[in-house]
């Protein structure tokens, strides 16, 4: 069982921006955002993406703002080997990319925020939110999860704060091996260091 478990974040740093994903024979998906909402999907089918933006092609970075995972072959085999009870991997072509790329979708999903550990967290209120959102997270700031609700899961999401993607350490580890990402990691486990 991994020590700590981290967010994985859009890192500030020269690297291509990906469009949805959309079906390659064309159209839109009917629910582009759903890889990233912590669930098993049904199988795709082929699809593919262009880049919003050029820039450097990282071996794992976050189309569709932070929600969608996509991975060369080394870090989807990552995920694959370290979690394969955790995530679905779908191949997906990337325009003017001859190598292969891959979604990282994770399907579990937990109510696993420690509030009282975490540094600040705040909630959509009742009174200028959209119905579904009300009670959700707002933002949460030195984000805290208890791990003792999260399954022994290694990849997974946050009922309520499906942006934050959690891995293991084991896996966060992997993907720093592998270098030449696009994302970065920030501990969710343990103390926070001093200000």
């Amino acid at each position: 069982m991994a020590h700590h478990f981290y967010d994985v974040g859009i890192a500030d740093l020269p690297q291509w921006v990906l469009e949805l994903p959309v079906p390659a024979s064309g159209g839109e998906l009917d629910d582009p955002w759903m890889f990233g909402d912590g669930r098993p999907v049904p199988d795709p089918g082929p699809l593919k993406t262009k880049l919003l933006r050029a820039g450097p092609q990282r071996s794992f970075s976050v189309a569709n703002s932070g929600r969608t995972p996509i991975a060369d072959e080394r870090v989807a085999s990552a995920f694959r080997e370290f979690a394969p009870d955790d995530v679905q991997v779908f191949h997906i072509a990337v325009e003017s990319c001859t190598n292969p790329f891959f979604i990282i979708n994770a399907t579990k999903c937990f109510k696993c925020v420690d509030e009282a550990n975490s540094r600040e967290v705040q909630l959509y209120p009742p009174d200028g939110a959209a119905l579904e959102r009300v009670g959700t997270y707002r933002a949460i700031y030195g984000l805290r999860i208890d791990t003792s609700k999260t399954e022994n899961a290694r990849v997974f999401r946050i009922q309520g704060y499906q942006s934050a993607l959690i891995v293991s350490e084991e896996i966060k580890n992997a993907l720093e091996r592998i270098g030449n990402l696009g994302v970065h990691f920030e501990r969710v486990t343990g103390h926070h260091p001093p200000r």
